[in-house]
């Protein structure tokens, strides 16, 4: 069996078990794809398989609901703190009987929410118990366009306050503005940007679109990473990062909308590489450019953010697939683990149970009572 008709099986499987009213739905852009499915992964990389087609879930407890459209979920000592993308960070900390906290965000620069843009990444400081610093990924307008910035927050007893900017006019639009922030085991300060809807910007390493990203915590260019903020670049809109034990670098990616429409891909990160967009899609290749681990083929299901689990399991999102697939590196297979719950935004994996953020309040999803929500299940042994 060929690797397109594997990874066909996996998203076909999550397709089969989705509610008639996802099909169609945009993941990012106007128009771009419709329920998970169709075919493809990077030939050179191996099979794609899928798993739990008898429609089995895990246990599923919510955890906080009344979410408005969550972008980003960070966890401290008990206390989870969330983004919303209108501008506003939820604080719940721990225990049952907490009441959640929405924490007013002051920026210089007012948060834009149009579209895919607002206040979307959000990290803690590794010092945050001390300093009480957070990072933030938001767009905003200025001089009659678009942008997104970095920015350096801390957290006071009336909410967050901007402490300083660490990177701005990052291209944006109303579409494509990337935004997911991580910080890597080498101590950096990583963030994913969109190609802002142009996608020439993607492989014009002077623009700082459709870019992975990679700077100090004090905003400058790392010191063995030349004159550039740039890690690696021809991407579209990347929405996850996270890595491995082994220290490997994942990223999920939205593919192409229209016609061919689909092509999302989950990607192996490496310094300097060049992921291919708008130059080629799917099993495409050509010289120097780096296909994919997986992609979805002709239909979508919109990866977002991604995380990996102490065993290097990478637990994968899905807005458009409205559903939680977990990806075996050791035999590039990509399973079905949770659905049901609509579109799902960010994963986070911590202690014995993997947390999840839904995110059918963004204006392309079936909310129901209760939307949106944080829910977790037991992390399978």
């Amino acid at each position: 069996m060929g690797t397109r008709v594997r990874w066909t099986i996996a998203v076909l499987a999550a397709m089969l078990l989705l509610s008639a009213c996802t099909a169609g739905q945009s993941g990012s852009g106007p128009g771009s794809g419709s329920a998970p499915g169709g075919s493809g992964a990077a030939a050179q990389s191996g099979a794609a398989g899928g798993t739990r087609t008898d429609g089995k879930q895990p246990a599923v407890e919510t955890v906080l609901e009344q979410l408005k459209t969550p972008w980003s979920i960070t966890l401290h000592d008990g206390t989870f703190y969330m983004t919303e993308r209108g501008g506003t960070v939820v604080k719940k900390p721990p225990g049952s009987s907490a009441a959640m906290e929405r924490q007013a965000v002051r920026l210089v620069k007012p948060v834009l929410q149009q579209g895919e843009g607002g206040l979307l990444g959000f990290v803690l400081a590794p010092d945050f118990a001390r300093s009480h610093h957070a990072y933030a990924y938001h767009t905003y307008a200025e001089d009659g366009e678009t942008f997104n910035r970095i920015v350096l927050l801390r957290e006071t007893s009336g909410g967050w306050e901007e402490e300083k900017p660490l990177l701005e006019r990052i291209p944006g639009s109303r579409y494509h503005n990337g935004g997911r922030l991580a910080i890597g085991p080498d101590g950096y300060l990583y963030a994913t940007t969109g190609d802002a809807s142009e996608e020439s910007l993607s492989q014009n390493k002077d623009s700082l679109a459709g870019k992975i990203l990679r700077l100090t915590l004090d905003g400058r260019i790392p010191p063995d990473q030349s004159s550039s903020y740039v890690y690696s670049y021809g991407h579209r809109n990347p929405q996850g990062l996270t890595w491995t034990p082994d220290g490997t670098l994942y990223s999920s990616e939205h593919g192409p909308s229209g016609s061919p429409g689909g092509h999302d891909e989950l990607n192996r990160i490496e310094r300097g590489n060049n992921y291919g967009w708008p130059l080629v899609i799917g099993d495409e290749t050509k010289p120097d450019l780096v296909p994919p681990l997986l992609h979805s083929g002709e239909r979508a299901f919109a990866p977002s953010g991604i995380a990996a689990d102490p065993s290097g399991q990478v637990w994968v999102t899905a807005l458009v697939g409205e559903t939680l697939f977990r990806y075996d590196p050791k035999v590039n297979k990509l399973h079905v683990e949770l659905q049901q719950l609509g579109r799902l935004r960010d994963v986070l994996v911590a202690g014995d149970y993997v947390y999840v953020i839904t995110s059918n309040t963004d204006g392309r999803g079936h909310p129901k009572a209760g939307d949106d929500r944080l829910v977790r299940f037991k992390l399978p042994q």
